[in-house]
């Protein structure tokens, strides 16, 4: 198999592995704000 075929090929993978890790990343930060929201609100914070 020459390294052009290998290449192609490895093109999906590294988008999948780059959208998994933004999708986790966003998931993240997401968990993370309902949290310091809920902090908030529990210290009467609201609005």
């Amino acid at each position: 198999m020459s390294s052009d075929r290998r290449d192609k090929k490895l093109w999906p993978r590294r988008i999948g592995w780059l959208v998994l890790i933004w999708v986790a990343s966003v998931g993240v930060l997401a968990i993370v704000a309902v949290l310091f929201r809920l902090l908030m609100n529990m210290a009467g914070l609201t609005v």
